[in-house]
């Protein structure tokens, strides 16, 4: 007992001791799965900061808020790209929808804590929860601190948003995925179907009209590197490299000459003019099936260890050259200043989205570009910015953006006597939108590197909901008496309602392709689980082309609705 009682009063003395063993256990509780169910990380951390906080553990009000201003603003920087070149362009569509979207999920909500008499509280985390945007949680809080009532309602509000987020969150997510993943193509046709059909739009968008290349595939095929001896009758006469590498293309075959060795010297460059004769010994390079599909017009295959080595080199780079934005990948590959290198993937605000023939480059893209180290960094730099791997972030641009973004949401106007603010939250957020997209037109500054946009999101939300549970503990069990299980109830109807709304809107009034259908809803409601069902559902990465600009746009504007709601009840 002495132990048991050593050991919660150090809790109580040392409160950050307490806070990193909810992170500790909510990340490892996060981790199990049955079958497709899982709690999540953000609801672990919370039910177990509710647990610890039964120890009646007082933590500092600032530091909760330290982590989620931080959270808020890697979020912005992520989506900031995607957020403002949505806009403008064929996206436009894409950024109606998802509006509208969280339009439908606000009302629905309101309706919902209207009719079942739910107090600010309770409607706050019921939005949270239902729509699984764990961030509502701390702009609730910091909108509900703003308002014009006893301190005591306040506290009571303030204490019953993660009680209800908890209540509503499991279905939230599990419902969505479900709805999106297996009803969702029942409603469009049937899976089959829309199986079909995706694998249809997949072929279409693969075909390059520039070449017969049948199979610019979304998952990446390794670029290989073979050296040959040059003795076929292709080379009756001196062949330039461009006359070989335009041979291949004509038979749908992108393959490049990186090395010549003539006369037992390798020559130190080459040039599209570079004659190559019988004799010479050269290196291929291009797509496995590609090099190896034929090879008696080249002659055989050698082993040759110091033909073959040279650098070659696959890097990150983001797109933010005019020259390339709006580009398809089949015209990349056409661009002089693209020979030699091949796309491995690209990333779109963190989402991955399929290598597809007329896939379309935009701003803010991050390519993974392989191949020899001068095509690449000749490539690089007409695409935009080398983003090469760093552990180093820019803290000025993080320290400051965020000031700058929380004092303007700190200014405060009165409208009809209520106080109307973006709160420190909502003005960090937008800070992070406005500087993630600057530093995609100017990648020289504001780097921060994905592991650490990684920790400013996860860490920093998950270190604010542990908080949040632990504080809110010694109350968690009467919240959850006073608003009662009908909340599951309420949560069911809110997230099921939009959802289905958004099928049938993105399917009748907006006529997108089934699986873009499906994932522009996912990503209007910011769901990844439901985008992995989908892409489970269906067999295809397609819908995280629907997926990309809606969420850019939902996870922005279904976090500021969290503080609209507050202010509507």
């Amino acid at each position: 007992m002495e132990i048991i009682h050593w050991l919660v009063q150090t809790l109580r003395d040392n409160p950050a001791i307490a806070i990193f063993l909810t992170i500790g256990l909510g990340f490892w509780i996060g981790k199990f799965k049955y079958k497709s169910f899982s709690l999540g990380t953000v609801t672990s951390v919370l039910l177990v900061g509710v647990l610890v906080g039964q120890l009646d553990i007082p933590v500092p009000g600032p530091l909760k808020q330290v982590f989620f201003l931080l959270f808020l603003f890697a979020i912005g920087y992520s989506v900031g790209p995607q957020f403002f070149a949505s806009l403008k362009g064929s996206g436009i569509k894409q950024v109606l929808f998802a509006v509208i979207m969280c339009v439908i999920c606000l009302v629905t909500t309101w309706a919902v804590a209207l009719l079942f008499h739910f107090n600010v509280g309770e409607s706050a985390g019921l939005f949270a929860g239902a729509q699984t945007v764990s961030a509502v949680i701390g702009v609730a809080d910091d909108t509900i601190q703003t308002l014009n009532v006893s301190a005591a309602d306040k506290a009571n509000w303030i204490n019953l948003v993660p009680v209800a987020y908890a209540v509503t969150y499991i279905f939230g997510t599990i419902g969505s995925a479900w709805i999106l993943g297996t009803l969702g193509p029942m409603m469009l046709g049937g899976i089959k179907k829309v199986r079909q059909m995706t694998e249809d739009l997949e072929r279409s968008m693969n075909q390059d009209p520039s070449d017969s290349d049948p199979a610019l595939v979304n998952a990446w095929r390794p670029v290989v590197y073979r050296a040959y001896k040059v003795e076929g009758e292709f080379f009756d006469s001196p062949r330039t490299v461009k006359e070989i590498e335009d041979y291949l293309s004509s038979q749908g075959r992108r393959v490049f000459v990186e090395r010549v060795r003539a006369d037992g010297n390798v020559l130190p460059s080459l040039s599209a003019d570079t004659k190559i004769v019988r004799g010479n010994e050269i290196v291929l390079s291009g797509r496995r099936e590609f090099v190896i599909k034929d090879e008696s017009w080249v002659g055989h295959e050698i082993s040759d260890p110091a033909l073959l080595d040279f650098p070659v080199e696959q890097i990150p780079v983001m797109v933010a050259s005019k020259r390339v934005v709006g580009m398809t990948v089949a015209e990349f590959r056409q661009a002089d200043f693209a020979r030699g290198v091949v796309i491995a993937a690209i990333k779109r605000g963190g989402v991955i989205v399929p290598v597809l023939a007329q896939t379309r480059l935009e701003r803010g893209d991050v390519l993974t570009v392989t191949g020899h180290v001068s095509d690449v960094n000749a490539a690089a730099s007409v695409i935009g910015y080398a983003d090469k791997p760093t552990t180093a972030s820019d803290m000025v641009f993080v320290g400051l953006g965020i000031v700058i973004g929380a004092l303007i949401g700190a200014i405060t106007l009165h409208i009809g006597g209520i106080p109307v603010s973006l709160s420190t939250s909502g003005g960090a957020l937008i800070a992070g939108l406005v500087l993630g997209w600057l530093r995609s037109k100017h990648p020289t500054f504001g780097r921060i590197p994905d592991s650490a946009v990684w920790i400013f999101n996860n860490v920093g939300l998950n270190m604010f909901i542990a908080v949040v549970g632990i504080s809110s503990g010694p109350t968690f069990i009467s919240g959850l008496q006073q608003v009662g299980w009908q909340l599951l109830v309420a949560g069911a109807i809110a997230t099921t309602v939009p959802l289905l709304i958004g099928i049938l809107l993105g399917h009748k009034v907006f006529k997108f392709h089934p699986a873009v259908n499906l994932g522009c809803v996912a990503g209007s409601r910011v769901t990844t689980a439901a985008l992995g069902a989908i892409q489970d559902s269906l067999q295809s990465t397609v819908p995280a082309m629907g997926y990309t600009i809606t969420y850019a746009v939902g996870n922005t504007l279904l976090i500021l609705s969290g503080l609209v709601l507050v202010f509507l009840l």
